[in-house]
């Protein structure tokens, strides 16, 4: 990779290199809502801009892959591919080279093969002698290169599938209620994906061998997808059930009255009972959420008495009537009141 194909995924997040997780996490929930595809319908510079921000916090979101991305830059590929070096079991600080002089990491495995005596990497001679491979965690003046270990950069099991993966997936409402299938690029990869009806934000979705790849036996681990609900305008979640609230006038509350409501399935009828109080629930009982083996949550229903922005001259004569006529007094309670 030449050093102008260097990708600055921190740039492309929008924070810095001091970030913390969660950071990172909100700046990348935050873009690929903005540039989801869902949402910007035939819009190919948003969706390339989708990717970008899926492959810069696929890479920082990983402890390892990111610790390798702050220390070599443009190569952090390579220097964790377990290319048989440094030769000669030779001790390197990567904290003090600047990578960005190199334009290729051939070139720069060349000049380390020279500092040490070896050969080429074209000559073979080096490589034959030692494997080292990449060991995450190692906090060494190594960088994390440890010393000759066959399988040391995997965990030291080469018989193992290769490491899970997990990945944010964004729905809509509706995609999550009814269940959907999402083609993904998964590294260039395309797949097709089956979410099931009645995801919640959290579940975890498996994708069987579609982790990463075991090196040494080519197996690969899964991949989890951590389902992400996008807002709605009225429904809300509180577990297997959703929660909405629904505006009522006056003389509904005082008469009750016969309404219709929303649900994920279309509209329902629900009563209101006479002399309800602004702020109280109602349940619409299997209406809410599918539950994960069988049946449906419930959906709760807050009625907020909602008086009229403006009443025309005969609705005003009535109100004045009713005032007038009126024999309760809702705060008669309060001339018990005292300190």
């Amino acid at each position: 990779m030449a050093a102008t194909d260097f990708k600055d995924y921190y740039g492309t997040l929008g924070v810095g290199k001091t970030a913390t997780a969660d950071e990172i996490k909100q700046a990348y929930r935050k873009l690929a809502r903005k540039f989801h595809p869902d949402v910007n319908p035939g819009d190919k510079s948003a969706e390339a801009k989708f990717k970008e921000v899926n492959e810069a916090y696929e890479v920082l979101s990983d402890t390892d892959k990111r610790s390798k991305y702050d220390q070599f830059g443009q190569y952090w590929k390579q220097a964790g591919s377990g290319a048989g070096w440094p030769p000669n079991g030779g001790n390197v600080d990567f904290n003090s080279v600047d990578f960005g002089k190199y334009g290729s990491f051939d070139e720069f495995i060349n000049e380390l093969l020279g500092r040490f005596g070896g050969p080429t990497p074209g000559g073979g001679s080096a490589r034959q002698q030692r494997s080292y491979t990449y060991r995450p965690g190692a906090g060494s003046p190594g960088a994390g290169f440890g010393g000759y270990n066959d399988f040391s950069g995997y965990g030291g099991d080469p018989t193992a599938a290769g490491q899970d993966l997990e990945s944010p997936l964004s729905l809509t409402l509706s995609e999550a209620f009814h269940g959907v299938q999402k083609r993904l690029n998964l590294n260039s990869e395309m797949i097709t994906v089956r979410i099931p009806a009645g995801a919640k934000p959290g579940s975890r979705v498996r994708v069987k061998g579609k982790g990463q790849i075991n090196p040494y036996n080519q197996q690969r681990g899964d991949l989890y997808l951590i389902v992400e609900v996008a807002p709605h305008s009225f429904f809300q979640f509180d577990g297997d059930n959703l929660v909405c609230e629904v505006a009522i006038a006056p003389d509904e509350a005082v008469l009750g009255a016969s309404i219709e409501v929303p649900t994920c399935e279309g509209t329902v009828t629900m009563n209101i009972p006479a002399g309800i109080r602004s702020g109280q629930t109602l349940r619409l009982r299997g209406k809410g959420w599918p539950k994960p083996k069988d049946g449906r949550g419930d959906q709760m229903v807050k009625v907020v008495i909602t008086p009229p922005p403006e009443i025309s001259p005969v609705e005003r004569e009535l109100y004045e009537k009713i005032r007038h006529s009126r024999t309760f007094d809702p705060r008669s309670h309060l001339k018990q009141v005292t300190l």
